[in-house]
């Protein structure tokens, strides 16, 4: 994956091997569960069935969180509290993960590394002050629960947000357990996008998936760039409007709508199976929504991440990705030894040495990191929480360990029935 140019490679698509699909959402001002007298917003992950198909096919057992499919919304301000009570009414032991949240290490979901798993009729209560403004998602600990639907998205609204019209999540995900069902978004079909001309919209892309690799295309409009995994980056214009996600990526564009009352514009999926519509623009016929166009878009607000990382003193490992390699586990535990241990505030160089011949994305809990070019004479200008790793290749990280705690490395080859790697690290 090349976030810079949002290209995707044809090895980065070989194995997908499934078609996509799409829905918009509305801007929710809280969350799709209830919420409590204590102002915890409740979250029960139970059974339902959806129609994953569309509604005039027979539906398909999930598991949710309350009843909302994947694509699901949590919605807060940068630096308020998030609450969320997970109700556990799934007959089994279940844990939620925040997937690219720098919060505290007791929040973050990883039954015998950070907290007891969450028993059948239980409940847990997940309390912290996101740091980040930005596109993040939560899951279910267990890739086997994560993979028949327990996800959702956790966006964080910067305190002055930028000048768009309509904020749309794109959630994708696959059923590995239902294999003639698509891709989708939120377990729905297809669906278009109503526009004015003249707006500018704002498209949170999320690959909710485990193994798909994917890039999407914005056809007949500029897309920017503005954020990848929950950070801000600095706009640029992808090649072809077209960008790359691996699975747990996120990407954050703005795109002005720029043709004519009455026009269309598709949204293009690219996967190993070719190129599809996956959904539609779709411009009503009235009057534009303001004369003229608004100004290029402007960088997002800074998150409290280093400017710089000094790199001369760093903590460096080697870490081979392949599976029965040291030190890595499955990710239910249970978790002895960890690969490292730093003082906080350390940078630390990770060297992520892809040995199987698939594609592995390797996510690191608790923090951001700098993906390092080929010299060690500097860094992408971007974040990234989830690293995608071509097959017999290395890719190398830095971050500074600045947040205490035992931390989580997560790798998932790109295959399908794989059910990922697992290793930590501690922060002191």
């Amino acid at each position: 994956m090349n976030p810079r140019d949002g290209t995707i490679s044809r090895r980065a698509i070989i194995g997908a091997g499934v078609a996509a699909m799409l829905v918009s959402l509305p801007r929710p001002a809280h969350s799709q569960g209830g919420a409590g007298d204590d102002g915890f917003r409740i979250l029960r992950a139970r059974p339902r069935e959806a129609r994953l198909r569309g509604p005039a096919q027979p539906p398909t057992e999930v598991w949710t969180y309350d009843g909302v499919g994947p694509g699901g919304v949590l919605r807060v301000k940068r630096g308020d509290d998030l609450r969320v009570r997970l109700i556990n009414e799934l007959g089994e032991e279940t844990a939620l993960h925040w997937h690219g949240i720098r919060g505290p290490n007791a929040m973050d979901g990883v039954p015998q590394l950070t907290q007891s798993a969450v028993a059948a009729g239980a409940s847990f209560d997940y309390r912290f002050a996101p740091p980040d403004a930005g596109t993040f998602w939560f899951h279910a600990a267990a890739a086997a629960q994560r993979d028949r639907g327990l996800s959702g998205a956790l966006i964080i609204d910067e305190a002055v947000p930028p000048s768009v019209d309509q904020d749309a999540v794109l959630m994708f995900k696959d059923w590995p357990q239902a294999d003639d069902v698509p891709l989708t978004v939120n377990a729905q079909p297809a669906l278009d996008i109503a526009v004015t001309a003249n707006q500018r919209l704002r498209l949170r892309l999320i690959n909710a998936t485990r193994t798909a690799a994917m890039a999407l295309r914005v056809d007949q409009h500029r897309a920017t760039v503005v954020a990848i995994d929950g950070q801000p980056a600095e706009p640029f214009a992808p090649r072809d409007s077209r960008v790359a996600l691996g699975p747990g990526n996120r990407i954050d564009l703005l795109a002005d709508m720029t043709l004519v009352p009455g026009a269309t514009a598709a949204l293009t999926l690219i996967t190993a199976q070719g190129e599809r519509t996956i959904g539609r623009l779709v411009y009503d016929g009235g009057r534009a929504a303001r004369a003229a166009l608004l100004p290029d878009p402007q960088p997002l607000p800074a998150n409290p991440l280093p400017s710089r990382i000094e790199l001369r003193n760093a903590h460096r490992v080697d870490l081979p990705v392949e599976r029965g390699a040291r030190p890595w586990i499955s990710p239910a535990g249970p978790f002895a030894t960890p690969l490292f241990s730093v003082k906080r505030g350390r940078t630390v160089v990770l060297a992520l040495m892809n040995r199987m011949p698939v594609l592995a994305s390797v996510h690191l809990h608790g923090h951001h990191a700098r993906l390092l070019d080929n010299l060690d004479d500097g860094w992408k200008p971007f974040w990234l929480d989830t690293v995608l790793v071509p097959p017999q290749q290395t890719a190398r990280i830095a971050f500074v360990a600045d947040n205490p705690g035992k931390w989580l490395i997560a790798a998932q080859p790109l295959q399908p029935d794989d059910p990922g790697m697992a290793t930590w690290f501690e922060v002191v």
